[in-house]
């Protein structure tokens, strides 16, 4: 038998025909993009691939990528992208959602996706707003939003999605930015863990909450308000000339300055460690920078290969039997002979 031949792909193959309808300057574009440039950086396949979308500007996505797709219902994307992997567990299954979508109407489901450690990726599109129903504020705008459902601004905590992954339990958290040269290898590190691996990923939404992510996203404001987080390296920002070290006292977090290079007393990253990775989505932003990467990844037994496992166990040395299947339990039999009246 001949060896299979490895088919590279190019961005150009993972495009489809259509055109691309999200509001000019939106940065879903950039998402987009950035995924069909990752896809065979990665070696995957179109034929073997799945995107798996909710509703909102967002689940848009699997018209505008050359593979299999399921453009669902409001928040039950996981649901259907779970129902996927368990029929053909060889799929890669992506799952597009917005901050709406999986969070307000769609959090029980995103909630039990990371809590059954689905082997698949999630990326959840943040633009703090409900885009494609005109602007109304979402489950994690902040506090004094105005929008039409909140003329005097919102009274809402804000949910935050990195914190509502890990409080799910899930095994694999990571921030990005619509824009930003780093999302592709944030991208890479989703698709390489086995299990669910959730992406919050900052988009802007230019026409009803344009820059609400500019004080750390915006260009002039990144070095100082961003701190991309790397697996043992210390947890410096600003061009090394802060860290983050640990306050013993109160156990937390705290900014330092580093002085003369010394980074002796900076935390090192450790993306396996669940408390760290908490403390770090917790940082309120303006005391804090931003912390961007891969937060958090630690691998688990995943829920699809715990399923089939069981079904493997459960038919061994079995043979299927239709018939006997359904004359099993309580059974009635039809009489032919016609009623006499």
């Amino acid at each position: 038998m001949n060896d299979m031949t490895s088919i590279k792909t190019t961005p150009k193959d993972w495009e489809t025909d259509q055109e691309v309808r999200w509001c000019p300057g939106c940065g879903d574009y950039a998402i987009l993009k950035a995924v069909q440039r990752t896809m065979p950086e990665i070696g995957a396949r179109p034929e073997n691939t799945v995107f798996v979308s909710g509703i909102g500007c967002s689940s848009r996505f699997p018209y505008y990528m050359e593979t299999y797709g399921f453009h669902t219902i409001h928040g039950r994307a996981p649901a259907v992208a779970t129902g996927v992997k368990l029929a053909n567990p060889d799929l890669d299954v992506w799952i597009i959602t917005g901050d709406g979508d999986a969070l307000s109407i769609g959090g029980n489901h995103t909630m039990h996706l990371l809590r059954r450690n689905l082997n698949c990726q999630v990326l959840l599109f943040n633009n703090e707003i409900y885009g494609l129903t005109k602007g109304q504020y979402s489950p994690t705008s902040r506090v004094g939003t105005r929008s039409p459902s909140t003329p005097l601004g919102s009274v809402d905590t804000p949910a935050n999605p990195c914190a509502f992954a890990l409080g799910s339990g899930a095994r694999f958290v990571a921030r990005g930015i619509d824009i930003h040269k780093n999302l592709g290898a944030m991208l890479k590190a989703a698709y390489q863990h086995q299990g669910a691996a959730f992406c919050e990923i900052f988009q802007n939404c230019i026409v009803y909450n344009d820059d609400v992510f500019a004080p750390f996203a915006a260009k002039p404001n990144a070095a100082t308000s961003q701190l991309w987080v790397d697996h043992g390296k210390p947890l410096v920002f600003a061009g090394g000339t802060k860290g983050l070290a640990f306050d013993t006292d109160a156990l937390a977090l705290k900014v330092v300055d580093i002085v003369d290079g010394d980074v002796s007393g900076i935390m090192v990253h450790d993306q396996t460690n669940r408390s760290l990775a908490h403390m770090l989505v917790d940082m309120r932003f303006g005391e804090f920078p931003m912390a961007l990467g891969v937060i958090y990844d630690d691998p688990a037994p995943t829920f699809d290969s715990a399923v089939i496992t069981q079904n493997v166990q459960a038919s061994a040395g079995k043979k299927p039997d239709l018939q006997k299947l359904l004359s099993q339990g309580q059974t009635w039999q039809v009489d032919k002979q016609p009623r006499v009246e």
